[in-house]
């Protein structure tokens, strides 16, 4: 279909299908405590058949036009995705998000992969506002929306209730002309 490098290191982002279930089976077990921290993120994929129906629910999203997955491969072997939630092409508003196993992080893999993601969305699909949720906990995922340029537009205390604890989450966003100035400035050549 489409493998899209995301640099000189062998990462690429590409499909995730349900034709894919193995692989990312595997891929969820390596990394399954560390991918669950903050949420519960392919939870349910526990063999062969439940992994496919996750990936089927978001090849389900692609075709209704509502969500997608992506995969990031290192070297051929995946290791984490980047993903469209409640894309709404309508009102021209959509959530992306992310996950990663430890061997994938540290590297700048789904900043890149998210470069990738939102120029597509904005450019290509119009969306105006892109907007990233994460537990107040969840640095990692807070750094990235920073790397990204977003702004912090509130915190919904204790929204999230997760592995017995209720999480604060935050929502930041980019709109397309902070996108679109920030790119022109040179600020998105870091992928």
């Amino acid at each position: 279909m489409y493998a899209i490098s995301l640099g000189d290191d062998g990462a690429e982002l590409r499909p995730l299908d349900p034709w894919h279930a193995e692989e990312f089976l595997a891929h969820l077990e390596r990394g399954r405590e560390f991918i669950n921290q903050y949420v519960p993120f392919g939870s349910t994929a526990t063999d062969v058949p439940s992994a496919r129906a996750v990936l089927q629910r978001y090849a389900d999203m692609r075709a209704a036009d509502t969500g997608s997955l992506h995969g990031i491969w290192l070297d051929g072997k995946l290791v984490g995705g980047v993903l469209f939630l409640n894309f709404d092409a309508d009102n021209a508003n959509c959530e992306v998000g992310c996950w990663l196993e430890p061997a994938g992080t540290g590297r700048g893999l789904v900043t890149r992969a998210m470069h990738v993601l939102i120029d597509w969305a904005v450019d290509v699909r119009g969306i105006h506002r892109v907007e990233w949720i994460a537990a107040s906990g969840n640095e990692p995922s807070l750094n990235v929306a920073r790397r990204l340029g977003m702004s912090r537009d509130g915190v919904q205390r204790e929204r999230y209730p997760h592995r017995g604890v209720r999480h604060d989450l935050e929502i930041w966003s980019v709109l397309a002309p902070e996108w679109r100035t920030a790119r022109a400035r040179g600020v998105h050549r870091d992928r």
